[in-house]
């Protein structure tokens, strides 16, 4: 067969996604070696600095290393353990602390593909001398082109491009991605009929590598919750609030507001204040504050050449895509505009730009704006 000689090295993470990836990979002729990336310390329930996890559940990374050696046992091939927990905590985790010291809400999973799937383990993989390196992503790429095209999956329900949408393009030049034309359903068929030993495993959930974990009592374990004021936009007292960092824009679950603050309507937060320590909330789901309609991306990646015009957005994952008008202010940042107004546009997260089916580049939201006035989310 033709792959015959190509080397590829997968990531194999122990899940049904990675598992027919690899699967298909021999079965294409390639010659497949596999690693599993263990990146936190759940064993110990420490990091790798001796702070507590606050995590007591049995070990998952420890069952998902043992189901990875099962189906690269059961496929006849060698699996590889690295551990990249020193990598993780310095590149991915001190940021995503650090952003939400500055009241923004971080999207890690981005960050940990840029660092650790497709820095830390491409930089691993030099000693195998592999022509490709492959993942279990929902993702297609096209490398027929004068640089590598990112293009979403072929089930726009778990297109995963918003996740990789910071790659820049030598991190994409020798990527597979072997699933991105299949459905979950396809997958999970093939892994049954290949005797895969989690063809029906659940999906995991949670924050990259982090795990299903309580989120606000972990992330207390690192910020300790600075309580304030819980006010209206008018400065109506409303009750305290214990740490802005545990509220998102657009939030309803979690604020306790009985009936007895003058609406009837549910409450959301509209806005925080990191200067005065103030969470604002409103009744009603359409509350205009919390719509904007232009932002200030920064960090930008692009692949391709640089344009301004008509794109699509998504600013956070698995919204249906924007229409937006962007317009480049220096070579790593851009503002995008959306006349038709978006509700909680929040900084700290990603904004994915698409071109039709490709993924073109992305940044991170710094400032929203309505009409002109900065919004009052950080």
């Amino acid at each position: 067969m033709e792959n015959k000689k190509k080397k590829v090295l997968v990531g194999l993470s122990g899940g049904v996604d990675s598992s027919v990836a690899a699967l298909l990979l021999l079965r294409q002729g390639y010659d497949v070696e596999a690693v599993f990336m263990r990146n936190w310390d759940s064993a110990t329930n420490m990091d790798f600095r001796g702070n507590p996890t606050l995590y007591d559940e049995t070990c998952e990374q420890e069952k998902d290393y043992q189901d990875a050696k099962k189906v690269a046992d059961h496929l006849g091939i060698t699996l590889h353990r690295v551990d990249f927990i020193h990598e993780y905590w310095d590149r991915v985790f001190s940021y995503f602390i650090d952003e939400y010291n500055k009241n923004r809400t971080p999207n890690p999973d981005v960050l940990c593909n840029n660092e650790i799937k497709f820095k830390a383990f491409v930089d691993y993989s030099v000693k195998f001398n592999p022509d490709y390196i492959a993942m279990g992503h929902y993702a297609q790429i096209d490398h027929s082109g004068k640089y590598p095209r990112l293009l979403r999956a072929h089930d726009n329900n778990k297109d995963q491009t918003y996740f990789l949408s910071q790659l820049r393009e030598d991190q994409l030049k020798n990527v597979l991605f072997p699933i991105g034309h299949l459905d979950k359903k396809e997958v999970r068929k093939l892994a049954e009929e290949a005797g895969l030993i989690t063809a029906m495993k659940k999906d995991s959930t949670g924050i990259c590598f982090i795990g299903e974990r309580h989120f606000n009592e972990f992330l207390s374990n690192y910020l300790p919750a600075k309580a304030g004021d819980m006010r209206r936009l008018d400065g109506t007292y409303i009750k305290p609030h214990y740490g802005l960092m545990n509220y998102t824009i657009g939030q309803r679950k979690g604020l306790g507001i009985g009936g007895s603050h003058e609406s009837t309507d549910a409450w959301f937060v509209v806005g925080k204040d990191l200067l005065t320590n103030t969470l604002f909330v409103e009744p009603g789901f359409e509350h205009p504050y919390a719509y904007s309609d232009s932002a200030i991306i920064t960090d930008v990646v692009w692949r391709g050449e640089k344009r301004s015009g008509k794109f699509t957005a998504k600013f956070r994952y698995r919204q249906p895509d924007q229409d937006i008008e962007l317009t480049w202010l220096d070579d790593h940042t851009i503002r995008v505009d959306y006349p038709q107004k978006i509700r909680a546009v929040t900084p700290g997260q990603v904004c994915a730009i698409y071109d039709g089916e490709e993924c073109v580049g992305s940044g991170f939201i710094h400032e929203v704006y309505s009409q002109g006035e900065k919004r009052l989310y950080s």
